[in-house]
């Protein structure tokens, strides 16, 4: 009947698990009653009985007291007797008495005890010894005030060890230092988080969504012999919603859900990180199917032993080795599927990313144009915003923002119409948003003199004139010089989204770069330390043309790109380095001169701009465009604007026409 009952399901009751603490425990009441019994033998051992001052006379005459002790400061003595007359004196054996039995007397004066008991010394009746004691507390006191330093002791250890091992105080910590530290959510969708929530990541959503067809229907797989993925790894930038996409999947499916840091993994113990582990599966599969996301991978997943002659760090490779043996040790189909987000791929182990494992890589790139404005509409929602904010136009103006830096923008933008009262978020507000974020608080207090208040402008209107007569820089917005930050002016650009750069590109914005210096240069005789960012952002740019692109006249077609985390040689000779140093002055130099020669064509147009940048501080692409014209070449971005409007003005058409077609019907 037993072994049917289990067949049948019927488990027998769990019994308690089983917990160190208890061993502790059971040590420390066992020193306990150690230490009150003396070994074995109670404090004051043996029978205690009262007597009066005259029985103590009797006893003493009679040759009983073996040991007499006075207490001065409760007037009150003992006196223990012989094991010969234990019987004499309180009628009891000695097995009933205890090997040490007193008698408790009370006197009235030290100097009429210790007179006669020297008296019955002298008779020869009384030959034990006399002992004074002073002390007012009793033994369990005594135990008290000599276990108190012990126990404060114990105590600091508890504390110390419990904040190192969970973050709190107390004995549990202690002793549950390798129990998981993973916060389950019981059903996914008590999150509160779906797709709905995650705009734009089209593909990063349609590879998830099978996860979740894997989880709430898996037979549709196992019966055609597939088998259910044991992980899928989300590999993008910062702010992108890895961790966002994870917690949708988990309330898309409905399932028991497990988050933690894979930084909760590491400890200063020996052996806690891998116990964690081990703990966390151990619960995911209790709980399955489950989900189990593992954020920042990389805390625990980097490549072993890579950083050749520095060692390692043991603790942390047992943790990978118990995390690699758990993901290939999960039974097949077990239902639980491992989730894990990080920016950083190229540093994990490689036996980490082996099919078995990670069996997808999931690419959470940043968002694109049609992207980023979805997600600017589920920001938005709960901002009150004016009815006549252009999402377009803010998504144009926010090129390589994350998730996460339009929702900043969105909120910026909000603080912004508060502090300047406006009743509605509307479109300078989330301008004005954008100029924080990229370019850091205005700075208005910041004093400039004259001249330098010139430079600047002059500076600024030489990057401005050469981006309007580059055929392909990016497309001006607008020019400041009011200081923001580091930086005394900026120039801000609609960078167009390309999917490949030519060499014509990259020279026309290298040669963009370099226009505020050559403008310095013409037009003020002397060079200032301004252009600093615009110098170091073009050496980068042919650095990186010459050595990896392969953009060079003299090392055509050769890339030097080392991908390698702990490279310490170049993959070059010397030679070829001066050969690179050369290559990289000689193009720079022949971008600063072409620059110089568009300022000396367009000399009047430039001193136009800049003193209307003295004169206003900010300037827009319309006031550029009334001085030198409307621009030669018409930018990509702007032909999609000039399409979307083309698009937009035939759709009022047609429904003009089909309006008049059915009035004549």
């Amino acid at each position: 009947m037993e072994a049917n009952s289990s067949m049948n399901g019927i488990r027998p009751p769990k019994m308690p698990r089983f917990n160190v603490s208890w061993i502790y425990f059971i040590i420390l009441v066992i020193l306990g009653i150690m230490f009150f019994t003396d070994g074995g033998k109670t404090i004051g051992e043996g029978t205690s009985r009262r007597a009066s001052y005259s029985n103590f006379k009797v006893y003493v005459d009679r040759g009983y007291a073996q040991r007499v002790v006075v207490n001065k400061s409760e007037s009150k003595l003992k006196m223990y007797v012989y094991s010969a007359n234990i019987r004499d004196v309180f009628n009891q054996s000695r097995q009933q008495t205890g090997d040490d039995p007193s008698v408790e007397v009370t006197y009235g004066s030290v100097d009429q005890v210790e007179a006669f008991l020297e008296a019955k010394r002298a008779e020869g009746k009384f030959k034990g010894e006399l002992v004074y004691e002073t002390n007012t507390q009793g033994g369990i006191l005594n135990f008290l005030i000599n276990l108190a330093p012990v126990a404060f002791f114990v105590f600091l250890w508890f504390f110390v060890m419990g904040r190192m091992g969970g973050g709190g105080t107390g004995m549990g910590n202690v002793f549950s230092v390798g129990r998981s530290k993973a916060r389950m959510y019981e059903k996914g969708n008590s999150i509160g988080i779906t797709f709905k929530d995650v705009a734009g990541q089209v593909g990063a959503k349609q590879e998830v969504q099978e996860i979740v067809e894997f989880l709430k229907n898996p037979k549709k797989y196992t019966e055609l012999g597939g088998k259910i993925p044991k992980g899928a790894l989300l590999v993008g930038p910062p702010g992108t919603g890895k961790t966002l996409l994870a917690k949708a999947v988990a309330g898309e499916a409905d399932v028991p859900f497990f988050s933690m840091s894979g930084s909760d993994f590491v400890e200063m113990f020996v052996g806690v990180g891998a116990s964690r582990v081990r703990d966390t599966f151990f619960k995911a599969k209790e709980k399955a199917p489950s989900i189990l996301f593992i954020d920042e991978i990389d805390a625990i997943g980097r490549a072993r032993s890579k950083n050749p002659g520095y060692g390692g760090n043991d603790e942390r490779e047992n943790t990978l080795n118990a995390l690699l043996t758990e993901m290939d040790g999960f039974g097949t189909n077990s239902g639980v599927i491992i989730l894990a987000a990080t920016n950083r791929v190229d540093m994990l182990d490689k036996a980490l990313l082996r099919a078995g494992r990670f069996d997808r890589q999931i690419n959470v790139d940043l968002p694109d144009l049609p992207e980023r404005k979805e997600i600017f509409q589920v920001h938005l929602k709960p901002i009150k915003v004016d009815e006549s904010l252009d999402v377009e136009l803010l998504a144009r103006q926010t090129p390589g923002f994350s998730g996460a830096d339009i929702a900043n923008v969105c909120n910026e933008a909000a603080l912004i119409a508060a502090r300047n009262d406006h009743s509605l978020v509307g479109k300078q507000d989330f301008l004005d948003a954008v100029d924080r974020i990229i370019g850091g608080l205005e700075k208005k207090t910041k004093v400039m003199t004259a001249e330098e208040k010139r430079s600047i402008a002059l500076h600024e209107a030489g990057h401005a004139t050469i981006s309007w007569f580059c055929q392909y820089a990016n497309p001006l917005v607008k020019v400041t010089i009011v200081p923001r930050g580091r930086a005394l002016g900026a120039a801000w650009y609609m960078p167009e989204e390309r999917q490949l750069t030519t060499k014509e590109q990259l020279l026309d914005e290298m040669c963009s770069l370099l226009g505020g210096r050559a403008a310095e240069e013409l037009f003020t005789g002397h060079i200032s330390t301004g252009a600093m960012n615009d110098l170091e952002r073009g050496t980068k740019m042919a650095q990186s043309m010459i050595a990896v692109y392969g953009m060079s006249d003299k090392l055509p077609n050769i890339c030097y790109y080392d991908n390698s985390d702990y490279s310490f040689t170049k993959p070059y000779s010397e030679s070829t380095a001066k050969m690179i140093d050369e290559e990289v002055l000689q193009m720079i130099n022949e971008q600063y001169a072409r620059a110089k020669a568009l300022l000396q064509e367009h000399k009047e147009g430039h001193n136009a701009l800049a003193e209307l940048l003295i004169q206003n501080e900010v300037i827009f692409a319309e006031d550029v465009e009334r001085i030198f014209g409307k621009r030669p070449w018409t930018s990509r971005s702007q032909e999609i604007m000039n399409d979307n409007e083309n698009v937009n003005n035939s759709e009022i058409a047609n429904e003009n026409d089909n309006q008049n077609l059915n009035e004549n019907e």
